[in-house]
């Protein structure tokens, strides 16, 4: 992982001079990454995860399980599927306490692991960044206490916590408002199968959102051996069933984080240049996938085309970038990026249905609508979103508040607009690992 210390704390972004042309390999996915990690924890049997994403919060995920007894060994092997011969060897145990799970602010972390903790033999004490305090999760503590489990937390319904694992877990049904994360829906049915009677989600809130990663959980329960009911395959509305089950150990190769590839497309995007990012897959769960239609609307193309080692995405810019009007509900942590583009346009944005992101790493839209409007922008928060009129930008510094995609959006408007410094690029290494080293290649700098 990128140490923070290697880059000073006002970064200046790089400001294109010309058509970006280049080739991006983008690491493995954060949320596949850590759903394959408990996963794999949870099996009856070792497993491999190929190519993951090595950053913060995926190393500390790995930290956590590791904590509570299980196996995680790194090996570098040149016979590993696709570039960089990275793979970690996942080798369940008897999960146990007492142990300390640092979560930092990730949201997986502090989500999906208490109820894994629930399962273990012992107290498993949960601490985070100060942020961490603040971010929901009293939907995963009440829903786990109907379940059966022991949770102290003085009644904050927030970290820190302790919770006091009596090594299973009844399951149950369970009603539950994941309004404000998906996670909460992700975090009871990954360890669902372990539940002695499995586990019935009901969610009973507003607008769910970020859809796409709880599609993304059911296709991985279900590629380990779980069975799963949910909405878009028959099922209830709003209703998950996971059957108890034993889990396999599968050997998954992780696919490229499709989110990260953003700020690279976006490249493209406001320079009208070109980049290529290997690997993009065919068929995918990620909510990045979203990017090919929505950065085309804005005023690119893009092609998916065949190579010997796979298939990669190519995405051309025209040397116009429009504004757009679009909800991205079910693909909101694409809003900063989408944002930044959209402050450089040719004719007003609306970014509708993304609410919940005020409840994020820190409230995106109102730190969006801070940084891009001190840079001369003209941006206003709406009830659940942002509009945006283009107005001619200046530098200045732009302010992350420890959120790696705030980093990467300011990146995006220093590619047009002189003079850009972004406070604090380090905490990128959250998901997306030397992005300066990388973004600065991308320039040929």
């Amino acid at each position: 992982m990128t140490d923070s210390t290697v880059h000073p704390a006002l970064w200046p972004a790089p400001y294109a001079t010309g058509a970006v042309e280049a080739t991006v390999t983008v690491p493995g996915s954060k949320s596949v990454t850590n759903r394959a990690l408990v996963l794999a924890a949870l099996a009856a049997e070792p497993g491999w995860l190929r190519r993951p994403l090595r950053s913060r919060d995926t190393l500390l995920m790995s930290a956590a399980l590791q904590a509570m007894g299980v196996g995680i060994e790194e090996t570098v092997s040149s016979s590993t599927t696709g570039g960089g011969g990275e793979a970690w060897r996942v080798i369940p145990s008897g999960l146990h306490g007492p142990a300390t799970v640092d979560v930092g602010n990730a949201g997986t972390v502090m989500r999906f692991l208490p109820p894994v903790a629930a399962l273990a033999d012992g107290p498993i004490r949960f601490d985070g960044d100060p942020r961490s305090y603040e971010r929901p999760l009293g939907g995963v503590i009440g829903a786990l206490r109907t379940l059966g489990a022991r949770i102290d937390d003085d009644d904050r319904g927030a970290l820190p916590m302790t919770v006091h694992g009596g090594g299973a877990l009844d399951g149950g049904s369970v009603r539950i408002d994941a309004s404000s994360s998906s996670q909460f829906v992700s975090a009871l049915l990954l360890s669902a199968p372990r539940f002695n009677q499995g586990v019935e989600v009901r969610h009973v809130g507003g607008r769910l959102p970020s859809m796409p990663h709880i599609r993304m959980t059911v296709d991985m329960l279900r590629a380990v051996g779980a069975q799963v009911d949910e909405p878009e395959t028959g099922g209830e509305p709003d209703v998950w069933r996971v059957s108890h089950s034993a889990l396999l150990g599968r050997d998954l190769t992780i696919e490229p984080d499709l989110s990260n590839a953003q700020p690279f497309l976006a490249a493209a995007l406001v320079t009208g240049g070109r980049v290529t990012i290997p690997d993009w897959p065919e068929r995918t769960t990620q909510p990045g996938d979203a990017l090919r239609e929505i950065f085309t609307e804005m005023g690119g193309s893009c092609e998916l085309t065949t190579t010997a080692d796979g298939t990669a995405l190519v995405f051309t810019g025209s040397g116009r970038i429009h504004g757009i009007d679009v909800d991205l509900g079910e693909v909101g942590e694409l809003t900063p990026g989408i944002a930044a583009v959209a402050a450089l346009a040719d004719s007003p944005s609306t970014l509708r249905g993304v609410a919940h992101l005020r409840l994020h790493e820190t409230d995106r839209l109102a730190a969006l609508t801070k940084e891009i409007n001190e840079l001369g922008g003209d941006v206003t928060e709406t009830e659940d979103g942002l509009h945006i009129r283009p107005r001619p930008l200046h530098g200045g510094v732009f302010h992350t508040y420890d959120d790696h995609r705030m980093a990467t959006a300011g990146s995006i408007i220093g590619l047009a607009v002189k003079d850009v410094q972004i406070e604090n690029v380090a905490t990128t290494a959250k998901t997306l690992p030397d992005f300066p080293r990388m973004w600065a290649e991308m320039l040929g700098a």
